[in-house]
């Protein structure tokens, strides 16, 4: 039996999504900037693409940009934002979870004379208020705080830290990297006060290599690729019309019916996470395992999370530390048994560096190289998480024996 449980490194496309991208590529593939009905045509799925995104976000359609991913919508917020207000102040602040596509903006944007400042977290991976409000000043340009944290799936009380940056200053621009968040989380830019939000196309079941920035019509910023001058100068280059509607497709479907697919992954997440619970040596990270609150004793004493609690961090992702085991020795395990885990953040994972997230939550040094993360998603099923409990169930005893020795 195959499992997927890596839906936060990227999804599975849906096949409405692949048949639409395969009929533009066929049919409708003129260049949205020409003049004849090839290119009207192709136009036309922009179109369908800008108005589906800013009715779900609830924005104008001029406020969305097509990027060609998260790391570019990251880059182009953060430097062009940079960019365009540096005569305002040169201070940004964002947090020491943030994804590298923010991070490694931050350190370039050092280089060239801003100032930084790192928040720190609490052991459940969210942001203190306090310590936003502290770090503010009437030089700070912009704030940047991911919405949901694709390691351990923490969840920022964004409306909060909105409402806190615009009333300690309204100039202050927010930017939200809502890769992880998207199509996982009711987002509502202009009532959380998000001056700029990234979202990735293949996080949602979409194509790869496509993205959006939703940037308010008040917010200067400047742009990072010149050419030709689409979507209005912001972004120069033919726009992928294929990668483009099958991302608007993609979206379409998730918020078709968004509320029942939220209970429903919830439903598994706490399914996952009271499954292993009953593993010996085994941990949940985040704000689960920091409120340690229940309903009660689970199978052999074990702890039983509510959902509740589950509710109170992303519904899709799952971080598991097991001690005694090398997260690569049980990723790869995992892998010979047809099932597919991560040992945190995709885009790092072949580096070899210690989690900066797991550090900043405060997980115990012996567990910082024995954490692996399960990522679900809306094909997820109970029938494949059991599959996986008793695989690892199987497997634990073995590995920590082979250790031993």
């Amino acid at each position: 039996m195959k499992v997927y449980l890596d839906n936060s490194a990227t999804t599975r496309c849906f096949d409405e999504v692949r048949t639409l991208m395969s009929e533009i590529m066929d049919k409708t593939y003129g260049n949205p900037s020409s003049m004849h009905m090839l290119g009207v045509e192709a136009e036309k799925y922009i179109k369908y693409a800008t108005d589906t995104f800013a009715k779900v976000l609830k924005v104008s359609p001029k406020e969305i940009l097509f990027t060609s991913g998260g790391t570019e919508s990251d880059n182009m917020a953060l430097i062009g934002c940079a960019e365009a207000n540096c005569r305002t102040g040169k201070h940004i602040i964002t947090t020491k979870i943030e994804h590298p596509a923010v991070l490694e903006p931050c350190a370039y944007l050092e280089k060239k004379g801003y100032e930084i400042t790192y928040l720190d977290v609490d052991s459940s991976g969210r942001v203190r208020q306090e310590d936003l409000l502290n770090a503010l000043r009437d030089d700070t340009i912009l704030v940047s705080v991911m919405y949901v944290n694709n390691e351990i799936g923490s969840l920022q009380p964004i409306e909060e830290l909105g409402k806190l940056i615009k009333d300690r200053n309204k100039n202050t621009l927010f930017f939200v990297d809502a890769v992880q968040g998207f199509g996982k989380v009711k987002i509502n830019p202009k009532r959380d006060k998000i001056d700029l939000m990234s979202v990735s196309g293949h996080k949602i079941h979409g194509p790869k290599g496509v993205g959006i920035l939703y940037i308010n019509d008040k917010v200067k910023i400047h742009p990072l690729i010149y050419g030709g001058g689409q979507q209005r100068g912001l972004r120069s280059g033919t726009e992928n019309v294929p990668g483009i509607a099958g991302m608007a497709k993609a979206c379409e479907i998730l918020y078709k019916d968004m509320d029942a697919s939220l209970e429903r992954m919830y439903g598994l997440k706490q399914h996952l996470i009271n499954g292993l619970y009953t593993l010996e040596g085994v941990s949940v990270n985040g704000l689960i395992r920091d409120l340690q609150m229940t309903e009660g004793a689970g199978e052999n004493g074990s702890l039983k999370v509510s959902q509740d609690i589950v509710k109170r961090s992303a519904p899709h992702i799952v971080s598991a530390s097991v001690e005694g085991i090398r997260a690569e020795v049980l990723l790869h395990s995992l892998e010979d048994k047809g099932i597919y885990v991560s040992a945190g953040s995709a885009c790092a994972s072949n580096k070899p560096s210690v989690s900066k997230t797991l550090k900043a939550i405060g997980l115990k040094q012996e567990l910082l190289d024995s954490t692996i993360r399960f990522s679900m998603s809306v094909e997820t099923t109970y029938e494949e998480l059991d599959h996986t409990l008793g695989v690892l169930r199987e497997l634990l005893p073995s590995l920590r024996r082979f250790k031993r020795r």
